[in-house]
């Protein structure tokens, strides 16, 4: 028997065994997440598009309800991006927060037609459009689907869960209340096991996991150290039968078990204030960024128990990203901060490697989206100045800048990689990007 007819029958014992599970199997060129699989922000797709604009290299385009700084999700033939209307519509004459629903839009990936539409009233009362939440509104949590539900948080309004056909099945209230910024929620939810866990530490400074099924809180750690963590908890397998919940607070980084939410670790770092960027790991060791007044980035090794700070702390550093995510790769890592100004850093080191200006608008965040590492290239999409092209090595390298000149509305959203497209979104149009 060959290696590749091994290969064919372990994945149809894999589909099959998901198939018996309840949910359709997971593909290697799926982007069920936030920030893709692995939630690492890095695609295995080769052949990916290099230019495009209005009127060349976009394959379709979808009109949004609303506005949104989540990202598309792709799964199967279907893609999904949740977005707001009824109010804090920027240039809007609306004023009226009661009228205030969010979006979950299913669109059929081939053809950009919008299969389905469900809207969700707001529950109230709601942060006013107003300081930071105007930065990002109220549809800043990416969806996360097993390819049986899709799951949704929505602040204050909870989290929910829709069948594939846009089925509300159930619906979870996370807490009400509002951080001491009352900036709204960042987070997006994350899947392991038969639990959808949430990061709610803005509605009540707690981390859920719940039955992906049901919707029941099946364990709640809460800490009031919680508070203005918007970042997306990292699922990070530590070794066999242990899997961490990588989580990053004003001041440290916790390792929650994943199974019972209880804390496992602890370390001190020097982020302080609120922390945006999510975490990633990469051969044993998980990275961490953030912090506003004061900001840090820290290599923390994987593992241990109770206070790791002197026996895992590898480095800081305190060249690090305010809101997006880095990505890491051949020993670097690479990320484009909210100023415009991309980055390179050694991995085991965190020794900048380069630190160089994009052609960026000045205004106070130019870039809010993450960035995605496909085919050997950094896709890094701006507010209003296009999606820059940038080349993975060690050298700083502008491939290209694509913008849409008849799209003028802001682009926060990390694009999402499948089969070959990418897929992005603005604050108007859902765009797929490719042959």
């Amino acid at each position: 028997m060959t290696s590749t007819t091994v290969h064919r029958l372990c994945a149809l014992l894999a589909a099959a065994t998901a198939l018996l599970d309840g949910h359709a199997p997971a593909r290697a060129d799926d982007w069920a997440q936030f920030r893709g699989p692995g939630a690492a922000g890095i695609a295995a797709e080769k052949g990916l598009p290099v230019r495009w604009s209005a009127g060349e290299g976009i394959a379709w385009k979808a009109p949004l309800p609303g506005p949104g700084s989540s990202s598309p999700i792709v799964f199967g033939d279907r893609v999904f991006v949740t977005c707001y209307s009824g109010y804090g519509i920027p240039g809007a004459a609306a004023n009226d927060p009661a009228a205030l629903k969010r979006h979950l839009i299913c669109f059929d990936k081939r053809t950009g037609k919008q299969l389905w539409n469900q809207a969700v009233p707001a529950t109230h009362p709601e942060d006013p459009f107003a300081g930071y939440l105007a930065e990002h509104g109220y549809a800043s949590s990416t969806p996360v689907t097993d390819g049986e539900r899709v799951y949704v948080f929505l602040g204050k309004s909870g989290a929910l869960a829709f069948d594939l056909q846009g089925k509300r099945l159930w619906q979870t209230s996370l807490g009400t209340s509002s951080s001491n910024r009352r900036w709204g929620s960042g987070a997006s939810p994350v899947l392991y096991k038969d639990w959808v866990i949430v990061n709610a530490s803005e509605e009540s400074r707690s981390i859920r996991a719940l039955d992906k099924k049901t919707g029941a809180v099946a364990w709640t750690a809460e800490a009031a150290g919680a508070e203005l963590c918007y970042a997306t908890p990292l699922v990070l397998e530590v070794a066999p039968g242990r899997t961490d919940l990588v989580v990053p607070v004003a001041g440290e980084v916790w390792g929650l078990n994943a199974d019972t939410g209880k804390l496992r670790w602890y370390a001190r770092v020097d982020t302080a204030g609120n922390v945006c960027p999510s975490p990633v790991a990469a051969g044993g060791v998980i990275y961490i960024a953030g912090g506003f007044n004061r900001r840090s980035m820290a290599a923390i090794r994987a593992g241990g128990e109770g206070d790791v700070t002197e026996t895992h702390l590898l480095w800081s550093s305190a060249q690090a990203p305010y809101v997006p995510s880095p990505v890491v790769s051949q020993g670097r890592l690479m990320w484009v901060n909210e100023q415009g100004y991309a980055c390179c850093a050694d991995a085991q080191t965190g020794k900048p490697i380069y630190r160089e200006r994009l052609d960026a608008p000045s205004n106070k965040m130019p870039v809010y989206a993450s960035v995605v590492l496909a085919d050997g290239r950094i896709y890094a999409a701006s507010r209003t100045n296009g999606t820059f092209l940038l080349g993975s090595g060690p050298q700083f390298e502008q491939i290209a800048v694509n913008k849409i000149a008849d799209d003028a509305s802001d682009c926060s959203a990390s694009p999402a990689i499948s089969q070959g497209r990418i897929y992005l979104r603005s604050q108007r149009f859902l765009y797929c990007i490719g042959k």
